[in-house]
């Protein structure tokens, strides 16, 4: 079965944008696997507080995220 899991800052994608992130998905591996593979693709969008992950050792903020890279 294929699976993916997204993660994502809580609140940063809307009820359309998480469809489509499992539609295209679903298609992509529809792609790879063949149309057998729509029916068992599973796609999992989790959101994750903020502050609840990081990269590099630091924790990461949704503030952080949204700040241009000249900040």
């Amino acid at each position: 079965m294929p699976f993916a899991n997204f993660k994502v800052p809580a609140g940063t994608l809307d009820e359309k944008q998480k469809e489509e992130i499992v539609t295209r998905t679903t298609e992509l591996y529809v792609e790879i696997y063949g149309e057998r593979a729509r029916a068992n693709t599973m796609v999992l969008v989790e959101e994750v507080t903020d502050g609840g992950w990081g990269i590099g050792g630091s924790v990461l903020t949704l503030a952080m995220l949204q700040q241009s890279p000249e900040d």
